[in-house]
């Protein structure tokens, strides 16, 4: 049914530049790890989370290094901080 990870950010300030960056830059490099989707959801002002499905959890095992760099990466380039993430198989799905 699907591997899902689910990383919760903060950001010190909200723009359009920061939206293209997550759209163009770093949404690409999450695809190219296997993944089947990407969404940047906008949970508050100054929040927002990234929902990432992966076909299985061995792919996402496989990426999961990769995406640590991405996160990191992120963290340096933008003003921006990775609250917490959580990871699992969904058990149902519509």
């Amino acid at each position: 049914m699907g591997y899902f990870t689910i990383s919760n950010w903060e950001a010190d300030e909200w723009n359009a530049e920061m939206e293209a960056i997550a759209r163009d830059q770093f949404a690409p490099l999450i695809m190219k790890l296997g993944a089947e989707s990407v969404n940047f959801v906008r949970t508050g002002e100054l929040t927002f989370a990234v929902i990432t499905k992966y076909s299985n959890e061995a792919t996402a095992i496989a990426a999961a290094e990769k995406i640590a760099e991405i996160r990191g990466q992120a963290t340096t380039e933008l003003p921006v901080r990775m609250l917490g993430d959580v990871k699992g198989s969904s058990f149902v799905s519509r």
